[in-house]
């Protein structure tokens, strides 16, 4: 792939991207979240939201020779397969008729011998002969005939793995977070299937956030940040390290100077979390241990996926979960909402479209909505018989919108017709109107400008200086956390793996993201 470029609209997520991979290695691809790997092998496999929003720029080349692939179905017929790490099986289907999905094996019968090659029978025996044989590829003893909605999620992984493998005229194979899923034993025995795959030939682009196993695994690195190349390196010419640092890779610029406090911390718990398990689709929180100080700004960073998110969505009850929250010292009852929201705690979600704001009501309504629902504030009226106070929410409305210095025409401006930062400001002003003691705000600065990003944080920041409140921030943004956070929590596979200062090493982070503690870190 050579010179890749791709814009979505005016933001440029590669920019002259060149990754060259060889028959029979196995190239790990590194990067952060939002590094630009998931389009590049967009690209590569023909998606369609990359010819649906302009294309690209550059050229990609297989086997030397210049190829336009414009669906996956091309991709297919040019060698390129792909192992998804969202599963692309049928669970009602058995393992062999997910192997041999679209490619049957069929045999004549007397119906298609007069009307034709579409009425054939099936060839059961031989589909089960080839599953067999793919399965065995991958070390896999399961029968064929087994449904896939009854296998364990490492069984599924090795299924896609045998369906491409299967595939005839296969010359490179992508394996997009392959072991994210599998348990230690079963990682170990996909990266010794990997290598028999690029023993035969076949080349394997290795998509990872375990340094680990990229040096265990993989010939060749490559590292992507920020939609640039950083470098591609032999894997005997680097370190779990040098990874880290060039993922990361901000040097001097990582080191912040932490805003200064006019007053020390007390050295009193305000929230402490033991053994937190969250059910929340696509994040793992498994046994998570968490202290935080009163008057501190944590961060909670981490990969997407890995738990940053599923914490404070289960401690404010919002999915099920179950583990040991004490606020303040008081038993944090899990899966009441309303109850966390008693107590003092609020959340300004990562999803405020979604689930933070009314888009179509006024500003002034989001901003009272949750005190008129769980503490009946703004009301007038005498014992069962009260109302909404049009007066009571327009004069709090009219006070956050200046504190917070929210940009609108009015308070009954439709929040919907908010820019982004606006809209955020918004959602704080709903989370500060209930009066909190604690403040879960998750991914404040998504989908914002640069100029409302400062702003929101500015606000996070005063609020915590000069109200003394207690704040964790979940961000996908590491540099924000680094900006403005006393410590900053990095989270893996569902725990907490290092809790490091902001001024650590570029490679703690990185080595702590890829769910190995750094050596500046403190472990829970």
């Amino acid at each position: 792939m050579n010179g890749i470029t791709k814009h979505y609209g005016e933001s440029t997520v590669l920019k002259d991207v060149t990754v060259k991979v060889r028959p029979g290695e196995i190239h790990a691809l590194l990067g952060e979240n939002g590094a630009g790997k998931s389009t590049l092998m967009n690209i590569l496999f023909g998606m369609p939201v990359i010819h649906t929003t302009g294309g690209f720029k550059g050229e990609v080349h297989v086997n030397g020779q210049h190829t336009h692939i414009h669906s996956p179905q091309e991709a297919m017929a040019q060698g390129i397969g792909m192992v998804h790490q969202e599963f692309m099986l049928i669970p009602g289907f058995t393992i062999t008729e997910n192997i041999k999905l679209n490619r049957e094996i069929s045999r004549p019968n007397l119906v298609s011998r007069i009307l034709g090659r579409e009425l054939e029978s099936l060839d059961h025996a031989s589909m089960a002969t080839d599953a067999r044989k793919a399965l065995d590829s991958v070390g896999v003893g399961i029968k064929e005939s087994t449904l896939v909605r009854t296998l364990p999620v490492g069984y599924m992984q090795f299924v896609e793995i045998a369906r491409e493998i299967d595939k005839t005229g296969v010359k490179l194979l992508v394996f997009d977070e392959p072991t994210a899923v599998l348990t230690e034993s079963e990682a170990d025995q996909l990266i010794s299937v990997m290598k028999g795959i690029a023993a035969s030939g076949i080349a394997i682009i290795f998509i990872t956030h375990r340094l680990n196993e990229v040096l265990q695994a993989a010939d060749t690195v490559t590292v992507l940040r920020d939609g640039k190349l950083v470098a591609s390196k032999p894997i005997p010419q680097t370190s779990l390290v040098d990874m880290a640092g060039m993922m990361i890779g901000r040097g001097s610029e990582g080191i912040i100077a932490i805003p200064k406090r006019e007053q020390p911390l007390s050295g009193k718990l305000a929230l402490q979390v033991r053994d937190l398990y969250v059910d929340m689709p696509g994040e793992m929180v498994r046994g998570l241990d968490l202290d935080v100080m009163e008057g501190e700004i944590v961060g909670i960073g981490g990969l997407a996926g890995q738990g940053k998110v599923g914490l404070p969505n289960g401690v404010m009850g919002l999915y099920p979960a179950q583990g040991s929250v004490k606020l303040f010292g008081e038993d944090l009852p899990l899966n009441m909402p309303e109850n966390a929201l008693r107590q003092g705690i609020s959340m300004v979600s990562e999803d405020r479209r979604g689930v933070g704001l009314l888009l179509d009501e006024s500003i002034e309504d989001n901003i009272a909505f949750n005190a008129i629902q769980i503490k009946h504030q703004f009301l007038t009226g005498v014992s069962k018989f009260k109302i909404r106070s049009a007066k009571k929410v327009r004069e709090h409305a009219k006070d956050m919108i200046k504190k917070l210095d929210i940009r609108c025409q009015s308070p009954a401006q439709a929040t919907g017709t908010l820019s982004g930062g606006n809209q955020q400001k918004v959602c704080i002003a709903r989370a500060l109107t209930m009066d909190p003691r604690f403040l879960f705000v998750s991914e404040p600065t998504r989908g914002i400008d640069i100029g409302a990003k400062a702003l929101v944080l500015d606000t996070l920041v005063r609020l915590n200086r000069d109200h003394g409140l207690t704040i964790v921030i979940v961000s996908s943004e590491l540099m924000e956390l680094r900006s403005i956070c006393d410590r900053i929590v990095i989270v893996a596979e569902g725990r907490v793996v290092s809790i490091l200062r902001p001024d650590s090493a570029d490679a703690d982070f990185g080595l702590a993201m890829s769910g190995i503690k750094a050596q500046g870190g403190q472990s829970e």
